[in-house]
């Protein structure tokens, strides 16, 4: 299958070949397959983290990072029902935003931080460097 911003084609103008598909490619005219795949990619990422016991989780899993925590441990500081605490936990992990490592009878979860890194690299993308809707300077990760 030809990619869709290949079916442009090269045209004449004025004695000089201009090359279309360059410029539909380049210039964003046409849409990206991978582009696309990539934002759905991180749609169901935010989606994933969307609800309030999730991000929690998340802002949980982050500040025992790199350790993690068992899954009693997380229940016990949230105090999320054990099979709500599963249901969340998988959703996570199947949008790749935690891993689960098994430990004899516990899982211990850690916060996937090359995940959220691109994550984040993805929004920093559009917003800082491209059309610079916020300065750079203004973003504060860690004080």
């Amino acid at each position: 299958m030809v990619p869709r911003c290949m079916l442009a084609s090269t045209t004449l103008w004025k004695d000089t070949e201009v090359d279309s598909i360059r410029y539909f490619c380049n210039h964003r005219n046409m849409p990206n397959k991978r582009s696309e795949e990539q934002v759905a990619k991180f749609a169901d990422m935010f989606s994933a983290m969307g609800t309030e016991p999730r991000l929690r989780i998340m802002q949980l899993l982050l500040s025992a990072h790199p350790e993690g925590l068992v899954v009693g441990e997380i229940q016990e500081e949230l105090d999320i029902p054990n099979s709500t605490l599963s249901h969340h936990l998988d959703k996570l992990r199947n949008e790749g935003l935690v891993q689960v490592q098994r430990e004899s009878t516990f899982l211990r979860y850690t916060a996937d931080t090359d995940a959220l890194q691109q994550l984040l690299q993805f929004l920093y993308a559009e917003c800082c460097t491209r059309n610079k809707a916020l300065r750079p300077e203004q973003i504060t990760c860690c004080r």
